[in-house]
């Protein structure tokens, strides 16, 4: 149960929506318990009655007895009927309050498990597939829920009726009691030895959930790729060797609770042997009426359901206590990376001092000592091979990583002061790796403003030179373009993405080699659109192609995270070195 006190919370913010429903319980398992007293009564009634019909044989008498016995019973079928309506009423309010409270508790921790992944830092993400991150999202959390609302509800339940029924039975003969109650202690012990093999086996169908997750949403996430190498027939047999371990490990749960249920009914039901037998001694003896036995007979039957819904409840903590710890897994993570306190307005001056930085997962080492400046109005270039740290430094930029050494000052103010949504909230950033949402393109470009304003969208469009293609889609700037943007091409998702960062009209641009999916041309007319936005805004360009960067006032050659050459292009080409190698190569290349 320890961890499931997390949600102990949860309990107290909802107390009065609780309080009630354990009311209800107690009302409803008492209108519940009478019955069996009003059977007890009608069967006394009845002997009595049938004694006294054999007395009066032969006189007037016997019609009036007869009559009197009819309208008794039926007076006391009224009885039972209006107290089973009671009690359902009362085992309404009792639903619609606990089952409703953990509806609204399922709602929070569904919420506070979304926040938390969203401030997380992006090391996180990398160390955490999507499946699993899902899977405890949704199914933990409706494991949990399965807790909250029918396994407190019918534990609640079974405890107070059978504390209920266990008083009224020793209220009636000890001796009789005790008898028909010797199975509760062996069926405690069983279910505290089967208890740690529930949770062990939950936790392992939790576990393979996730994997299995994990797996189906990376297979349609990369079904372009699988569908190209023919890989659907190898997809399928690791899908199904993963569908199979999960039914494995359900099915060894099942096994238990399939020797659990029927050994309880078992047991109940001899109660209700040693109940007939020693009642009817007890009758003989004279201690105890007909009617007692009829009575608990009832009780014996009514604890049928508790020692049912013991083991059901018990299977639901135990699914319920793996589910919580592996939420809280996540729950308890924190960030790596801790939020300033400064809201400040950026101007654009950006100073780099002796950056170092190492992927902790992988121990390589993308940025090694690196220093520069960029002030307000300029436009930086960085250029280098694939794997030379230049998507890097711009994460480190962002600070979605922070770096081990060195520091990043914007105008002078130390980056790890500044709170971070103030600010990537002034910078407009387009990855490498293009994301669009499965929703409109006008939605898809209007993602970094709070409303929907088409005259910014639609100049952006224009900026990034997709205006044209978009006004030709049937559905213009309201064409749902699928996930991922599947149905757009390379280039035109890289434009959509850059009319996303131009819409913010940030005060400082990143591109993150944002134009190498689009032709020559398209590149000639981004790049003049560019030269008018970037006045007057800092602008860092990260790129393969020296056509991209060749007008920056200032451009970076980077080798393994370290600056091979600096310089603007004329002085780069000067050096005759790696910057001049590129350029002749990639002119040859368009020649």
């Amino acid at each position: 149960m320890k961890e499931l006190a997390y949600l102990n919370k949860y309990f107290y913010k909802y107390r009065w929506k609780l309080i009630p429903g354990v009311v209800f319980v107690i009302i409803s398992n008492y209108f519940g318990i009478l019955p069996a007293v009003v059977i007890r009564e009608a069967f006394d009634l009845v002997k009595e009655n049938i004694d006294l019909y054999r007395l009066y044989d032969g006189f007037d008498r016997q019609d009036l007895v007869y009559q009197v016995f009819g309208s008794s019973l039926l007076f006391f079928g009224f009885v039972v009927l209006a107290l089973s309506l009671l009690r359902g009423i009362f085992l309404f309010f009792m639903r619609q309050t606990i089952i409703l409270t953990s509806r609204h508790i399922e709602y929070d921790l569904k919420n506070e498990i979304y926040n938390h992944y969203q401030a997380l830092d992006f090391s996180f993400f990398r160390r955490n597939n999507t499946g699993d991150m899902m899977n405890r999202a949704t199914e933990d959390v409706n494991q949990v829920r399965n807790y909250l609302g029918p396994a407190i509800m019918y534990a609640i339940n079974t405890v107070v009726l059978s504390i209920m029924i266990i008083y009224a039975m020793y209220n009636v003969n000890p001796k009789l009691a005790t008898y028909s109650l010797l199975p509760i202690p062996i069926l405690s012990a069983l279910i505290l030895f089967i208890n740690r093999v529930i949770n062990q086996r939950s936790e392992r169908i939790q576990r393979q959930l996730s994997v299995l997750s994990s797996f189906v949403q990376e297979t349609f996430s990369g079904i372009r790729v699988i569908k190209t190498y023919t890989r659907e027939k190898q997809k399928m047999d690791v899908f199904e060797d993963e569908s199979n371990l999960y039914n494995k490990v359900s099915l060894d749960l099942v096994r238990v609770q399939a020797i659990f249920f029927p050994l309880i009914i078992f047991l109940v039901g001899f109660s209700t042997i040693v109940t007939v037998y020693v009642g009817g001694i007890e009758v003989k003896n004279g201690t105890i009426t007909a009617g007692n036995i009829a009575e608990f007979i009832l009780y014996v039957n009514q604890l049928t359901f508790p020692a049912m819904s013991l083991a059901w409840v018990t299977s639901l903590f135990q699914r319920a206590a793996a589910s919580q710890k592996r939420i809280n897994e996540f729950l308890k993570t924190s960030s790596d990376i801790k939020d300033g306190q400064e809201n400040s307005v950026l101007q654009g001056n950006i100073t780099v001092k002796n950056l170092s930085f190492t992927y902790p997962e992988t121990g390589i080492k993308a940025i090694d000592n690196l220093s520069f400046e960029i002030k307000r109005g300029q436009t930086l270039a960085i250029i280098g091979k694939t794997g030379s740290g230049k998507s890097t430094l711009a994460n480190l930029l962002l600070r979605t990583y922070d770096a081990d050494h060195g520091h990043i000052y914007y105008d002078g103010l130390p980056l790890k002061n500044i709170k971070m949504n103030t600010l990537r909230s002034q910078i407009g950033f387009v990855p490498q790796q293009v994301f669009l949402f499965s929703d409109t393109i006008a939605n898809n470009i209007a993602f970094g403003l709070d409303t929907l304003e088409m005259d910014k969208v639609e100049q952006a469009a224009k900026d990034a030179a997709v205006y044209e293609n978009i006004v030709h889609f049937e559905n213009g700037f309201q064409t749902s373009i699928g996930e991922r943007g599947l149905t757009l091409s390379g280039g035109q998702k890289q434009r959509v993405s850059i009319a996303r960062a131009l819409v913010k009209d940030p005060q400082i641009l990143i591109f993150d080699d944002c134009l190498s999916a689009v032709d020559t041309k398209t590149e000639e007319e981004i790049l003049h659109n560019l030269s008018r936005i970037m006045q007057n805004k800092t602008t860092i360009f990260i790129a393969h192609r020296i056509s991209t960067i060749k007008n920056a006032d200032h451009i970076i050659v980077l080798e393994e995270g370290r600056i091979m050459e600096q310089g603007t292009h004329d002085e780069l080409l000067a050096l005759e070195g790696a910057y001049f190698e590129l350029h002749e190569k990639q002119l040859l290349e368009t020649e």
